[in-house]
């Protein structure tokens, strides 16, 4: 088992976004980071919706564990992971985050995590977003949570979906604490002066 500094929980909820999880994952993976995901119900439906993928698929890219099983690792803070990322962050499991709920795995991790003071990166994905979902993003972060909304960035002019859902999940990872050395930078413009 690696040090904590390269073990990271993945966790994928029922959002809309499940391509964002997939390149998360092979991201972390590059860098050898050791991965620990969990797939809510709703995960898995959109994940195999969204991309004909499986979690079972992935186990080439992480150890995975029950949504339902309280018991497993992450459910503990001696599990010593050195951050959280949920991607796509349903409002559900915002809402269970923020009201600090543990009715499955991925509440109780994401609870875990801000209790141990560790990186907890949120990809909400809804829109439009209602005063309900705003009102916990902000209890979410007043708590610990990094909201990082699924909005991918132009300006690196991506060629496809699948460089855009990249760049998007090399800052969800470099969020967490785990540095993309190849992720696009802004450079700024030149005025000339």
């Amino acid at each position: 088992m690696k040090d904590e500094r390269q073990r990271a929980l993945v966790a994928i909820t029922g959002a809309s976004g499940s391509l964002y999880a997939l390149h998360v994952l092979a991201q972390l993976a590059r860098l050898g980071v050791e991965v620990h995901g969990i797939v809510s119900e709703a995960g898995r439906q959109v994940l195999a919706l969204e991309t004909d993928r499986e979690p079972a698929s992935l186990a080439e890219v992480a150890v995975w564990h029950r949504v339902t099983d309280l018991a497993a690792a992450p459910a503990s803070g001696s599990s010593r992971y050195a951050a959280m990322i949920v991607v796509p962050c349903s409002m559900g499991t915002l809402a269970a985050i923020a009201g600090g709920l543990s009715r499955n795995l991925i509440h109780r991790a994401a609870d875990v995590t801000l209790k141990e003071r560790r990186p907890l990166v949120l990809a909400v994905r809804e829109s439009p977003v209602g005063r309900i979902h705003l009102a916990n993003m902000l209890a979410a972060h007043d708590a610990g949570a990094i909201i990082c909304p699924a909005m991918p960035a132009f300006y690196h002019r991506p060629a496809s979906l699948d460089e855009m859902a990249g760049y998007f999940a090399g800052r969800l990872c470099e969020l967490a604490g785990f540095p993309i050395p190849d992720l696009a930078r802004w450079r700024g413009v030149d005025n000339g002066e």
